[in-house]
């Protein structure tokens, strides 16, 4: 297995299938979920969801939170298996129950939008990711400002939206560094400053986030040439290494 993830972290995806594929065929659950994720990503192989799921599907019923995880990803999108948001909400909650932080936020988002044949229940759905969160998931902890800026089983604290896209922003999530961006913009939270939140939207926008485009004119008008030339040089800059997540 270690060997395999050598490769594979090298980029050698092909002498990576090659190790785990005995390893799956022997039930190996991680070599199972290993081997179908790149039947899914066509890593090292050529794409194949059917192949995919019949491999995740072994990992699953194992018990592997990578292979459940994975698995209802398939499902959610129809890919290899039939679409299914109920089988994809079911698969996303065993592996958050076992700690797995990328199923935890999509556990999160599916209850907060009612997907999988479920009401919408934001108070489990904030539950969720905030355990996502606290591994450092960046799009659990947008949707944890969202969550608070629109009193979504909760009352409505900017403060803690503000904070909560800041910290998503400075790991680089693009719709976090737009909303804090607009945050900013409008001194809801936080104390109203145009200038950092011009840096903010640019970094979002040069991300592929949809959100920053609607604040970039309005918050470019109300600064100096200088001080937008100063935002833009700041914005082209790498993001400093985050922090621990916030508690």
């Amino acid at each position: 297995m270690e060997a395999a993830y050598d490769a594979a972290e090298m980029g050698d995806h092909a002498t990576a299938v090659a190790l785990w594929r005995p390893l799956a065929e022997d039930g190996v659950a991680r070599a199972q979920a290993n081997l179908g994720a790149c039947y899914a990503e066509g890593l090292g192989v050529e794409r194949d969801p059917t192949q995919a799921a019949n491999w995740l599907e072994r990992a699953a019923e194992a018990g592997d939170p990578l292979g459940q995880r994975n698995l209802a990803a398939l499902h959610f999108k129809g890919e290899g298996v039939a679409q299914d948001d109920a089988a994809a909400l079911d698969l996303y909650r065993a592996a958050a129950e076992q700690g797995d932080g990328p199923a935890q936020d999509m556990l999160s988002w599916m209850l907060l939008e009612g997907q999988g044949s479920v009401a919408a229940d934001p108070v489990a759905a904030r539950r969720w990711a905030l355990e996502a969160a606290a591994q450092g998931v960046a799009s659990a902890m947008t949707r944890l400002g969202l969550i608070a800026h629109n009193a979504l089983g909760m009352e409505r604290d900017p403060v803690e939206a503000a904070r909560w896209w800041s910290e998503a922003a400075r790991r680089g999530e693009p719709d976090g560094q737009a909303m804090l961006g607009a945050a900013l913009h409008m001194g809801q939270g936080v104390e109203q400053d145009s200038r950092a939140a011009y840096v903010w939207l640019l970094r979002a926008d040069a991300g592929g986030g949809a959100l920053a485009a609607p604040f970039l004119g309005p918050v470019r008008s109300l600064l100096s040439e200088e001080d937008a030339e100063k935002a833009e040089a700041i914005a082209a800059r790498p993001l400093p290494a985050a922090e621990e997540p916030a508690a």
